[in-house]
């Protein structure tokens, strides 16, 4: 790939819509499909060109990323009737999103069959974290698809690893966001804590974002948990609840426990069941403090 290529963007949402916007100020020409009209508008004013179809994208260039929200989605823009698989290109596909490790191997078998390359990339960060470029990827699948797209993450992320055969990124990103649930509700549960002890919640998160407690989750989502306002979406509920099940039936698949996880779980179940579907994720604060009496 040269070091300002045109590029194939599926998908234009939080994250996709961050994510082709930094290829863009890279400086690389971006040819996109989304299915929302305010997604494409954004993309456009950010300098991106519209294709009418996934299959008109594949071909246009043969490198491309996608970014999608569930798993029929997925399917329609690999193997549908206007799916990438139908292209007359050898296209590299870089598929960003957290899904079942049986449809990233289910796609990889696909464009296989009809000899493209499917990579298998999530990455680890937020949507806040997608407009900074502060991602990172986890690249898995062929190497040498892999040696040809590699250029193109430092636009987009500030670190990628390359991790091995097909759905290696996958298994990746389940740990990543086992992580990133059990701290974002560690936070919630300190703010309200901190609230309950009638301690001045800025206070709380100066000092503890760099202490030896603090995280990445700490730091990203504490602002909004002080200021009890979840309308600033890094991640919402109803996504992160897609990827929670993910995980959860991964570790079941494995029979391996996972009781931090499936507690913290049980609380993003509750924001979600008192209309928290569509705030970030930050709000299970919220739902801890309603809990202990906290009213702000």
């Amino acid at each position: 790939m040269t070091t300002h290529a045109k590029i194939g963007f599926i998908g234009l949402g939080i994250m996709g819509g961050a994510i082709s916007n930094n290829l863009l100020k890279a400086g690389h020409q971006v040819i996109g499909y989304d299915v929302s009209p305010s997604a494409i508008e954004q993309f456009v004013a950010n300098g991106g060109q519209i294709a009418k179809s996934p299959l008109e994208v594949a071909n246009a260039t043969p490198f491309i990323f996608t970014s999608l929200p569930t798993e029929k989605v997925v399917r329609e823009v690999f193997t549908g009737k206007e799916g990438i698989c139908h292209s007359e290109l050898p296209n590299v596909v870089m598929e960003l999103s957290t899904m079942p490790l049986t449809l990233k191997m289910d796609m990889f078998a696909a464009m296989q069959d009809v000899n493209k390359f499917f990579m298998d990339c999530p990455v680890s960060g937020t949507g806040a974290q997608a407009i900074t470029g502060d991602l990172i990827v986890f690249a898995s699948g062929h190497k040498e698809a892999f040696e040809s797209v590699k250029d193109v993450f430092p636009s987009m992320s500030k670190s990628n690893y390359y991790l091995g055969e097909c759905g290696n990124g996958s298994k990746m990103k389940y740990l990543a966001n086992l992580l990133v649930g059990i701290h974002n509700a560690a936070a919630g549960e300190v703010f309200a804590l901190a609230g309950k002890a009638g301690m001045n919640l800025d206070d709380v998160y100066e000092v503890l974002k760099d202490s030896a407690g603090g995280s990445k989750m700490f730091a990203i989502r504490g602002p909004l948990m002080v200021n009890d306002q979840y309308d600033q979406i890094t991640a919402t509920v109803n996504t992160f609840m897609k990827d929670l099940s993910i995980i959860s039936k991964f570790a079941a698949d494995l029979n391996c426990p996972t009781p931090l996880f499936d507690t913290t779980h049980q609380l993003y179940y509750s924001s979600l069941n008192q209309g928290y579907g569509e705030a970030d994720t930050a709000v299970v604060c919220k739902v801890l403090e309603q809990m202990a009496g906290v009213k702000r």
